[in-house]
């Protein structure tokens, strides 16, 4: 297949970025041609945040940058993983002139939550879900605690509501997890133009031996990461091994200084893909203490392909990734003496936490291989193309029905 791929980068690489680079190499491999637009958020200080904020609502420059694509050869699909802010809906327009199929990833809440993490003062919030004018974000100042920004955000996702993009523009949205989306039906999208695929890990980084004598955490340092919940549970422990922390963030400093007197924790930054891995080989376990609605848990699988074990708070999309007493422990979210249990546990059955490594290995095998996603990720194509009535019924029993 042709494949236009598109990605609007962050200014701190995330999963996101991550997912977007991942899928376009296994498509690669797998023999696709793969052509992709792809701007980064360095460019908003350059273009000037009051008009990338008029264009995040509709960008003349993607637009015909995109357009130009299109005229210069013939796709068969058209997918865009984030289109915010630089991108914007337009991009969606100028493949609908093409009459080229557009797949969009549901990598974040942006469509329902102007905040794009159904998030707010410490809590999971929901007031803008379902309204086509997300009035309370911009009450909150929910998007980078700024009303006009959050005005604009809201703006945007309220123009194209009322345009009825978001329903006739898209020919597929790809959810994944079927948590995140429920949430995007609940919120008035076609439950039939929602399909589940997970992210995948890849090339395999291989099975770690777990020899290391500490406990890892792998994310961006802010509120909703869970990452405060942790170091609670940990100064309630005090335990003997190290608690190594990587990644960086807003809260970053104000973390750090909570810490100063909680022994043995160590922070270590930011790392490469390749060294978060090698940590995650050798850790006794892997900590993904969030606290907002995950759309996936990108961690989790990265945990899982390294056999090495997940604590994971019970909530949305994690509480479905992660297998209670199989692929790690589960813990109530925010709870920290009840996640200072679970390792305590850990640290109490170094046996039955080491006979986890094969079975949460397993999980990886069986669900998160490059070849398994890439089919997948083909078969969502093929759906939004709609190559044939035949395989378009089928391929949605199969979607629907196929982890």
């Amino acid at each position: 297949m042709n494949i236009l791929m598109l990605h609007n980068a962050y200014q701190i690489r995330g999963g996101e970025d991550e997912s977007f680079d991942t899928e376009c190499r296994i498509l690669r491999d797998a023999g696709h041609f793969v052509e992709t637009i792809h701007l980064h958020n360095e460019k908003v200080e350059e273009t000037g945040k009051i008009t990338v904020a008029l264009q995040s609502i509709w960008s003349g420059p993607s637009y015909k940058l995109v357009d130009r694509r299109l005229c210069d050869r013939r796709f068969d699909v058209m997918h865009v993983q984030n289109f915010f802010p630089l991108l914007s809906p337009s991009v969606y327009a100028a493949a609908r002139r093409h009459k080229v199929p557009v797949v969009q990833t549901l990598r974040n809440y942006r469509l329902l939550c102007p905040g794009g993490i159904l998030f707010r003062d410490g809590r999971v919030c929901e007031d803008c879900v379902g309204k086509m004018f997300k009035y309370p974000s911009v009450l909150h100042a929910c998007y980078r605690k700024s009303r006009l920004g959050s005005f604009t955000v809201a703006a945007m996702s309220g123009v194209h509501a009322l345009l009825g993009t978001w329903q006739q523009d898209v020919d597929l949205y790809i959810s994944l997890t079927e948590f995140a989306r429920k949430k995007y039906i609940q919120a008035g999208f076609a439950p039939e133009k929602i399909v589940t695929k997970s992210n995948c890990v890849h090339p395999d980084p291989g099975i770690g031996l777990g020899d290391g004598e500490f406990v890892l955490f792998v994310g961006r340092l802010s509120i909703e990461k869970g990452i405060g919940t942790l170091l609670s549970a940990w100064d309630r422990l005090r335990p003997n091994c190290v608690l190594k922390i990587v990644g960086e963030g807003p809260s970053a400093e104000e973390l750090r200084a909570c810490s100063r007197h909680t022994p043995n924790v160590e922070w270590l930054g930011s790392k490469t893909s390749s060294e978060v891995h090698d940590l995650m080989g050798a850790a006794k376990v892997t900590v993904f203490p969030s606290e907002w609605y995950e759309t996936f848990g990108r961690v989790a699988i990265e945990s899982f392909a390294k056999g090495t074990p997940v604590i994971t708070s019970r909530i949305g999309a994690l509480a479905e990734v992660g297998e209670d007493m199989r692929t790690g422990l589960l813990f109530e979210v925010g709870n920290a003496e009840d996640l200072a249990s679970k390792l305590k546990w850990c640290f109490d059955h170094p046996d039955e936490l080491k006979g986890m490594r094969l079975l949460v290995r397993e999980e990886y095998e069986r669900k998160y291989t490059a070849d398994a996603n890439c089919k997948r990720l083909v078969e969502c194509y093929e759906l939004a193309a709609g190559l044939s009535l035949r395989n378009v019924l089928g391929k949605v029993t199969s979607l629907y029905t196929t982890q």
